[in-house]
């Protein structure tokens, strides 16, 4: 009879930590989404404080953690900050120079290592939709 229960509480603690183990991507601490990820045009570097974003032509940053709900959906604000080819001044030479960025907001699902992001600018112009799996390579085309 104890040898039984011995197997059984065995074979729940296997079952536990297998489905600890599957679970979908791993939030950093206090649930925000943390780690390297990367897909076509797209580079994230997620930490427990916030985010930094490169792009093809432009980098961004998220204030603060990114913390999914139950459904997977965040939404988080920081800027977003247009790049161009050629050299970069240590100053904004013009008024629409602008190397911190203007605000933006950021929406987002995640779905096991596959992330959703959307990036809405502050005039309501939307920057783009980028697919990120953790762990990926970006594949990022600077501008020249």
């Amino acid at each position: 009879m104890i040898r039984n229960g011995i197997l059984s509480g065995f074979v729940l603690a296997a079952l536990w930590i297998g489905c600890a183990a599957s679970s979908p991507a791993s939030p950093g601490k206090g649930g925000a989404l943390t780690g390297s990820w990367g897909g076509p045009h797209i580079s994230l570097e997620a930490t427990d404080e916030g985010a930094r974003i490169e792009y093809d032509c432009a980098h961004g940053t998220i204030e603060g953690p990114i913390i999914p709900g139950r459904d997977g959906r965040f939404e988080a604000t920081g800027t977003h900050a247009a790049e161009h080819g050629g050299p970069v001044h240590e100053a904004p030479v013009g008024e629409n120079d602008n190397v911190e960025g203007q605000p933006a907001r950021y929406r987002g699902e995640l779905k096991g290592d596959t992330l959703t992001l959307t990036v809405t600018l502050d005039s309501g112009e939307e920057a783009g939709t980028f697919t990120l799996r953790r762990g990926a390579a970006p594949r990022l085309m600077k501008c020249l």
